[in-house]
């Protein structure tokens, strides 16, 4: 068995119907697909096939979805886990979660649902295989590059995936990576095989963010129709990421450090407090000494939150690590895209190189995924690369730009200033129209 995209997807459901409709939509994304209509059936298939994802539902005869999903946990380390269900509840999902499922699916879903489910199950799989490997010197769940930067972080997350409870903070300008050093961490670590689970801090609004950490209680205000459990309850035995925790209000603030203290949430509208075993990774882009400093930021939250300091380097630091970044990249989405892989001249690799990259690695790869779509034939060229993006190197970085992008530009400017005529540019610049040509067609 053997899927186009790699990726080997087992359905289990007791509806016939339901596998059906399921097997032939992912079928459409070129995934192997095999069903199995009872979970005795699926433990066969799981014996005698490599299977990287389980979708499984929760109601089924004689052995129900839990059960299946605790039995592939005690035994099946290498696979994701997907749990549907036309009886959703929070307290199912908190289940579901806890004995493993990564997501929880209520039916009837959409094919949007379902595939987005699917890609981040299997995005996190990836993750888990790389950190299985613990290469502390290549690759940790995605984190690519050689460089004396790269490997002082990779010993740090080695570090601090040594102990399951010592809190992390990371920081590093936006792109750097830190939700997969935060992964790295936790998928190294004892906890590996409880949940995961990222909060964006700062995109959630200000008056939901408490209800979202902690949960509320039924009744606790105009609305809680039942109890609802929060991201701390879902995460318990496991880890929680906060990224862009310094845009949390001091309100919030407050209850994290109890949470640091006491181990204890309060969900809203209860006076009972509940016990957790959860560990905090939280990171920032922001300049969290000055945020401290300012106010905005806790003193004694931030020392609670920084045991294990780990700093992501820019990617302009980073050396020749772009270089594996870039054929990483131009591999991926050649491949996607179905066309032959293309090579970079030299001129385009200097520019690359010597570009600022404020986004880091998140901007350099939507910048090749942009250019694999765009560019033709077997060269990757100067032209081939955004207009902004290289008007931009230049203006940002004109003393490391190539000598004859600098003399491009400068015709461009001038052709410009003389409502494009060839004529009038060629004498201000004192050359002959031929030459201007010559500079105007190179590459």
């Amino acid at each position: 068995m053997a899927s186009k995209n790699g990726k080997n997807i087992l359905i289990v459901d007791d509806s016939l119907d339901t596998l059906e409709l399921i097997k032939r939509n992912l079928k459409s994304k070129n995934y192997t697909v095999v069903t199995a209509s009872s979970a005795q059936s699926a433990v066969d298939i799981l014996e005698n096939h490599k299977i990287d994802l389980l979708i499984t539902d929760l109601k089924m005869p004689k052995v129900d979805g839990l059960n299946l999903i605790k039995h592939v946990k005690r035994n099946y380390n290498d696979l994701g886990i997907i749990m549907i269900t036309g009886f959703a509840t929070i307290d199912g999902a908190v289940k579901a979660i806890k004995a493993g499922s990564e997501e929880f699916i209520p039916k009837p879903f959409t094919d949007q649902e379902l595939f987005k489910a699917i890609e981040k199950v299997l995005a996190n799989l990836e993750t888990r295989r790389s950190a299985a490997k613990k290469q502390t010197n290549s690759i940790i769940t995605g984190m690519i590059g050689d460089s004396h930067p790269m490997k002082k972080v990779y010993a740090r997350i080695c570090k601090a995936a040594s102990t399951s409870s010592a809190t992390v903070f990371i920081t590093g300008e936006s792109g750097t990576g830190k939700e997969l050093a935060a992964r790295a961490i936790h998928y190294t670590s004892s906890r590996s095989s409880d949940p995961f689970i990222p909060i964006h801090c700062a995109g959630i609004p200000e008056e939901l963010l408490e209800n979202e950490l902690f949960g509320h209680v039924k009744g606790s205000f105009t609305g809680a129709y039942e109890t609802r459990a929060g991201f701390f309850q879902t995460a318990d035995g496991g880890t929680i990421f906060l990224d862009e925790i310094a845009e949390t209000p001091l309100s919030i603030q407050v209850k994290l450090l109890r949470v640091l203290q006491e181990k204890e949430i309060f969900m809203i509208g209860s006076r009972k407090s509940q016990k957790v075993n959860v560990r905090i990774i939280a990171a920032t882009n922001k300049d969290i000494e000055k945020a401290v400093e300012s106010g905005s930021f806790r003193k004694d939250l931030f020392y609670r939150l920084n045991v294990v300091n780990i700093k992501l380097p820019p990617l302009r630091e980073r050396g020749n690590d772009i270089f594996l970044l870039l054929n990483l990249f131009l591999e991926k989405f050649s491949k996607e895209l179905n066309k032959p892989l293309a090579k970079f001249s030299d001129e385009t690799l200097d520019i690359l190189k010597n570009y600022s990259w404020p986004g880091n690695v998140r901007e350099l790869q939507n910048v090749i995924n942009q250019i694999t779509i765009m560019s033709e034939g077997e060269i990757i060229n100067v032209s081939d690369l955004p207009k902004l993006f290289y008007s931009s190197t230049i203006k940002n970085d004109y003393f490391n730009a190539p000598l004859s992008y600098v003399i491009k530009d400068h015709i461009q400017k001038v052709l410009e200033n003389h409502a494009n005529n060839k004529t009038k540019a060629a004498k201000t610049l004192g050359i002959d129209r031929k030459t201007l040509a010559k500079y105007l067609n190179s590459k």
